[in-house]
């Protein structure tokens, strides 16, 4: 294979494609368009200086090489990351399968039900382990959930103290999460060991971890009953597995739960991508940041799934927004939530109890030897003393392929999980010179926190448990959605093209997938090497000086970028700088992320073309001179255009002293042609599941390293487990975030060089002004920049055949559905339009069947303005049109059966049928139910 051919296939368009959309564009070539579309005052007319494009099979080749240079030895190390199984069948059919992980956010989810149900079960899977009512569609990790959980307490307390206790037992790097997360929000965080330091007189939140990292299991009740007395809410961060032996934290009263499912069968990965939980109590989920998946009803009175509540809140609360999560980890929940429906509720209680059992093995074994073993009731984690000999403990373990935890100069941890064998509890016993005992020992628990009441009752735990019917049911739900292996998901500001399969194998490698982020760093070589190269490779991409990629999530890159703003004002004297500018039009995560970093937010108006307005930016520039610590804007903006006043706005910002962050959440207009830190920006966040290639896995996982010019270096996310964790914020509990899906942009860059990857940016931008200049004579496009042109993206305006006729977008996006199409992004970020990104992989024929898709949808508006088909029953109003519809004996409507199942250009062969009709979202929203249903609510 060529070393050319990859970027080959990556890109949609062939030369003769190309030559035709530049025609209609009017160009004669990508180059000439670009220098048409790109203020030249930002073009960057160089050339990437990064490898030769390699082959897939040179480049597969190269990731074995360093994946070779980690060691996969048996993780004991514990700290909420677990060795476990993933059942082959979930590997295969949800992992491996891009059914799945080419999915977008179930946005429209009448096309979404089989990730629903799935987010469903997870929820149910939570609610039920944890005992509390309502859990959300998961969350980043387990420190970022806690976090979470921190700010939830304070909006839910009433209590007025800044101060929050966390137990000295919690996981580590949760608490270097929670310290970061609280600094910019004034909240005091108070480390105590609490069983047996007094709690302060007033304190409005409360964490503990259950087990401890210790591995001790305590009775949290009195703690929690202090808490309440004083108005206090309480966490437990708990381990799910350990609930279904352990009495769970909603039975005792807490008010929130929060944690990680890794262990339900999703590897470590070096520390992720794994989906965190949070629960809450009865009267707190209209609190709950992030994705809620609930349960409403479709145009025919049938249960339907539908995100509820929270669902992208940021577009709409911004700065008063309660969190600047819009994402969730929902591959990774799916996974999780698989697990549980496969083994059901008996398999999870073997699962644990066999863990305990070689727990509890463990301890008599390093007892029967004369080792002190920590008196205290366990469930996985056991901490032996060994006075002065802890390092020699750990190194002989290692010898043996073993890693323990060092927990200080006298002390190691030891923990179990589902894949802890005799022979690697022998291998612990030989490093501490024992010889361990032989067979099952009791491992009873305190009879006070035993489990007595059932879980995972809901029929959809017991019964799938034979391979066949897992395989099944994985079908069947994949059936229900509509995902990239489909068709074409033009999504505006999202970006889904090629997540190509040579780019996913590595993924499931042992020596990617099988890593504890804790691990001696001699077993981590290969990833801390490719890791590296990726960060040098996007700092040449984007003209930054370093890069980390320690945020998992794009809303959590924004936090570090802004985070590092402050702290270098702070560090020159200037801590007084809090006012972050952000236009009108900027994504809702940047003033949520802003007011998360402590800052002030002042909206910045934009002009009627969607350029940021330079006479308002100059008014409050003036106004807030001496304040101002940076501005946020996205570019190209967020309406799609290559806005030619950038370079100026940056100036004008650093002339007052503030910082320019830009945010990349459009990078695919740019790699190649212009670069953000050689423009002006000082730092930006990336989304690696955008421009960069990793899937969107239904709405997760992500990965948003944060870019940065030198002078913001020193702040940069530091090792949440280093001893100078409160001087650089830990963003993620993993020094290196979602390591495990790093291969994917590694192996994207590495196959596409220099080349590949400008070409793919021009192409592009060609499709989008392609389709801009196909649908301009039949839908308004609302903005434009140079010339006319739009950036890689388009806005097509439907509110004058709203006020018109009264299709709505709504309409047009469910009509879409009939014609096989995902919708593109509706009513952002101006109301009543569709934002169209075709992207570069997308081939000519499939822009023309979406183009063609859309030319006959307008037919029918006109033909409903006309008076032909009446307003409120006419194939947009009724979309989308399900199988058992059109095949009623009943027809009440206005035009043919045919017109709703097939609508013109429709492949009735492989035509894709959506399981339920429009959802009432309303409904949903007053009738909150987020959990399985009985099987009754689907009774038609």
């Amino acid at each position: 294979m060529s070393t050319e051919q990859f970027a080959d296939r990556h890109i949609g368009p062939v030369a003769d494609d190309e030559r035709r959309m530049l025609e209609a564009v009017g160009y004669s070539s990508v180059d000439e368009l670009m220098d048409a579309a790109i203020p030249e005052v930002i073009r960057w007319h160089g050339t990437l200086d990064l490898p030769a494009p390699a082959s897939e099979h040179d480049a597969l080749a190269e990731l074995r090489a360093l994946a070779a240079r980690n060691t996969v030895a048996v993780s004991m190390i514990g700290l909420g990351y677990h060795g476990t199984h993933t059942p082959a069948v979930i590997r295969r059919n949800v992992l491996e399968s891009p059914a799945w992980y080419t999915a977008y956010t179930p946005y429209q989810p009448e096309i979404s039900q089989g990730r629903l149900e799935a987010l469903l079960n997870f929820q149910t899977m939570v609610t039920d382990l944890t005992g509390l009512a309502t859990a959300n569609a998961s969350m980043l990790d387990e420190g970022t959930a806690a976090a979470e959980a921190m700010t939830l307490a304070r909006r839910a307390s009433k209590v007025k103290s800044p101060v929050y206790v966390v137990d000295a037992d919690t996981l580590p790097q949760t608490i270097a999460v929670i310290t970061s997360r609280a600094e910019p929000l004034g909240i005091d965080v108070r480390v105590l060991d609490v069983e047996r330091d007094e709690l302060p007189g007033e304190f409005f939140g409360l964490h503990l971890q259950y087990p401890g990292a210790s591995g001790a299991v305590r009775d949290h009740r009195p703690l929690v009953e202090a808490a309440h007395r004083v108005g206090a809410l309480v966490t437990v961060a708990a381990d799910l597995l350990a609930l279904t032996l352990l009495r769970p934290p909603g039975e005792i009263g807490v008010d929130i739960a929060a944690g990680t499912t890794q262990r339900f069968g999703v590897p470590m990965g070096f520390g992720g991508p794994h989906a965190g939980y949070l629960a809450v109590r009865s009267g707190l989920e209209r609190m709950l940041p992030g994705r809620l998946v609930g349960v409403s009803k479709d145009a025919d009175g049938a249960a339907a799934y539908r995100l509820a509540l929270q669902t992208r809140e940021q577009h709409i609360r911004r700065e008063k927004a309660t969190s600047n999560i819009c994402t969730a980890q929902v591959l990774l929940a799916v996974m999780a939530g698989m697990y549980a429906v496969y083994h059901g509720p008996d398999g999870l209680r073997r699962i644990a109890g066999r863990t305990r059992g070689m727990a509890a093995r463990l301890a008599a074994g390093l007892r029967a030897g004369g080792v002190r073993v920590a008196d205290v009731a366990f469930f996985d984690t056991v901490t032996a003393v060994v006075p002065g000999r802890a390092a020699e403990v750990v190194a002989a373990a290692a010898q043996r392929n073993v890693n323990l935890r060092l927990v200080d100069a006298d002390r190691v941890g030891i923990s179990c999980d589902e894949t802890t064998t005799g022979g690697h509890l022998a291998a612990v016993w030989a490093a501490f010179g024992v010889d361990g005992v032989d067979g099952d020992v009791e491992s009873a628990l305190p009879e006070a926190l035993v489990r007595t009441s059932d879980f995972l009752t809901h029929p959809v735990f017991r019964s799938h448990h034979s391979e066949t019917a897992m395989l099944r049911y994985l079908r069947r739900l994949s059936d229900f959605d509509y995902a990239l292996d489909r068709g074409m998901i033009p999504l505006g500001s999202c970006t889904m093209k090629l997540n190509a399969t040579t780019e996913m194998e590595p993924v499931s490698w042992p020596e990617f997938a099988h890593i504890h982020p804790f691990a001696p760093a001699a077993q981590t070589a290969g990833y801390r090497d490719m890791i590296a190269q990726l960060e040098g490779w996007l700092a040449e991409v984007t003209g930054y000086d370093a890069v980390s990629v320690q945020p998992n999530a794009g809303s959590q890159g924004e936090l570090a970028g802004l985070l590092a703003i402050r702290a270098y004002h702070k560090g020159r004297g200037e801590g007084h700088r809090d006012v972050c500018l952000i236009p009108s039009s900027a994504h809702g995560t940047n003033a949520a992320s802003a007011v998360m970093a402590g800052m002030r937010v002042v909206v910045v108006a934009c002009d009627d073309d969607g350029n940021v307005d330079l006479v308002d930016l100059d008014t409050k520039i003036d106004k807030h001179r001496d304040a101002l610590a940076a501005i946020m804007v996205t570019y190209p903006s967020t309406h799609g255009v290559y806005e030619t006043g950038i370079a100026s706005l940056c100036a004008k910002v650093h002339d007052a002293g503030g910082q320019v962050y830009v945010d990349g959440a459009n990078l695919n207009a740019l790699v190649g042609f212009a670069k953000p830190g050689k423009f002006g920006a000082d730092v930006s966040h990336l989304n690696l599941h955008k421009t960069f290639c990793i899937p969107h896995g239904g709405g997760g996982p992500g990965v948003g390293p944060v870019a940065v010019r030198a002078h913001l270096a020193p702040y940069l996310p530091g090792d949440p487990l280093a001893a100078h964790a409160d001087e650089r914020p830990a963003i993620s509990a993993a020094n290196h975030g979602s390591a495990g899906i790093l291969p994917i942009p590694w192996a994207y860059l590495r196959m596409m060089g220099a080349s590949g990857l400008t070409r793919a940016t021009g192409v592009a931008v060609l499709a989008a002004n392609y389709v801009a200049a196909r649908l301009r004579g039949h839908f308004p496009v609302l903005y434009a920049g140079n010339k006319g042109l739009v950036a890689h993206e388009c806005i097509l305006d439907l509110r004058p055949l709203t006020r018109s006729t009264g299709v709505t977008v709504d309409d047009v996006a469910k009509r879409l559905i009939d014609y096989g199409f995902h919708a593109p992004t509706m009513s952002f970020p101006v109301a009543g339009t569709l934002m169209v990104e075709p992207t570069e992989s997308e081939d000519l024929a499939e822009l023309d069947r979406f183009c063609d898709a859309m030319i006959a949808i307008r037919a029918e508006i006109d033909k409903v303005g006309s008076g032909e088909w009446p307003a409120g029953d006419n194939p947009l109003a009724n979309a989308p049109h399900t199988a058992a519809m059109v095949s009623a004996d009943e027809w009440p409507h206005p035009y043919p059966r045919s017109v709703g199942a097939y609508p013109g250009g429709t492949d009735r062969a492989g035509k894709y049928w959506p399981p339920v009709r429009r959802i009432d979202g309303a409904y949903g929203d007053r009738n909150l139910v987020c959990s399985c249903p009985a099987p009754e609510a689907f009774e038609s």
